[in-house]
């Protein structure tokens, strides 16, 4: 609308001053607003097509912006910080051997889809271990699994949930970087399984590209026991870590979470709602649940954490390159109008040149096409 009224503006001034009604035609014709209409879609399908050669899948345009405007990043611990493939390291069984306990938490985690279950059940593979018959098998949200194994409740899980229900749970002693999973059986506390998770060598180098690009704040969400996280957050160079968080915690988190907009990064099922209520969610879908794929505004199809500081440097330049188009295109139908306003623009002439204006905002806003190939500072990315 503004681009209007100074398009009437210019060609009525042009008429009044000439007296000749046909400079009023001759402005008109090469006052073209196309630069606004065209030059940010074009900008952004190419944007979100540079993307997807990075293994980015952008879901909109409009998170694009919202990229490019970031100012806080949230992102959980396990799969996304670190590798998400965590070992098992050692077993503390009570009145009972260390394979008999390890035997019971893989059959009692054969139908969890969490990504500890799948250590465990490698663990046990590995040793070559029977798995027992398993009955009424289901899990507790965040806090582990509940099964039913040759007539005993068994419950494999956090520590703080497994001290709540269970007697004679000891105090944690764990070395940095260790999590551990408690098993209680009819209420009782059988043992312990010790797990470590690597940090992903990127992920420093990620986190310095985020601020370098702009980013004021970094938070870790993580379900993970405070020790655990603290020890992460110590090694990342991250001081807000908010550690033991359910679902509601990480989504009343990044509500009350300043500045604004903010990104989030997950990977698992208890991911799916925060990510779905985040500025910009976005999923680390190689290794990740569905669930967190199909909430996210963002999907990383590579298991590399560093590409959640190319999307934030996509989001930035495509922004950067729409604008650039938009102010080129009108800073050229600016020109034409002055000139068509003293007469040196025939009509004809002038309706050709506005295509010429359209075809420099096209081919202005298809640099964005380019906008992945810029380098991040400090960071090796995956192919």
């Amino acid at each position: 609308m503004p681009f209007t009224l100074v398009a009437y503006a210019i060609a009525g001034v042009a008429w009044w001053l000439s007296g000749d009604s046909t400079r009023f035609a001759e402005v008109l014709v090469v006052a073209t607003p196309c630069p606004l209409l065209i030059g940010a879609p074009v900008a952004f399908m190419a944007g979100m097509s540079s993307a997807a050669h990075s293994g980015i899948v952008i879901k909109n345009a409009g998170t694009l912006e919202r990229l490019a405007r970031a100012k806080t990043v949230a992102m959980d611990k396990t799969g996304t910080l670190t590798h998400g493939m965590p070992r098992v390291v050692d077993v503390h069984p009570v009145a009972m051997s260390a394979d008999e306990l390890l035997a019971m938490v893989g059959s009692a985690e054969q139908y969890s889809s969490h990504v500890l279950a799948g250590a465990l059940r490698n663990a046990v593979a590995e040793r070559g271990l029977p798995l027992a018959e398993v009955t009424d098998a289901h899990e507790v949200a965040t806090h582990g699994v509940q099964a039913t194994i040759g007539g005993a409740i068994v419950f494999v899980g956090k520590p703080k949930h497994v001290a709540s229900i269970a007697t004679g749970v000891p105090p944690l002693d764990l070395e940095p970087g260790e999590a551990a999973i408690y098993v209680a059986i009819d209420g009782a506390f059988v043992g312990s399984v010790t797990l470590r998770d690597e940090i992903r060598p990127d992920a420093a180098a990620t986190l310095a590209a985020l601020r370098h690009l702009g980013i004021k704040n970094v938070m870790m969400l993580t379900g993970d026991i405070e020790p655990v996280a603290e020890h992460v957050g110590r090694e990342l160079g991250i001081d807000d870590v908010r550690a033991e968080c359910l679902p509601e915690d990480k989504v009343a988190a990044v509500r009350d979470a300043t500045p604004r907009p903010i990104i989030m990064v997950g990977d698992g099922v208890n991911d799916a709602p925060v990510l779905a209520v985040s500025d910009v969610g976005i999923a680390m879908g190689a290794k990740g649940s569905t669930s967190a794929a199909e909430s996210a505004d963002i999907v990383i199809l590579l298991d590399d954490v560093s590409r959640v500081a190319r999307a934030v440097s996509i989001g930035q330049r495509t922004v950067a390159i729409a604008l650039q188009s938009i102010w080129l295109g009108i800073g050229f139908s600016l020109v034409l109008m002055v000139m068509a306003s003293f007469g040196w623009l025939p009509a004809i002439v002038g309706a050709a040149l506005q295509e010429v204006v359209d075809l420099i905002s096209i081919l202005g806003a298809l640099r964005a096409v380019h906008a992945g190939r810029a380098k991040l500072d400090g960071v090796a990315e995956g192919r």
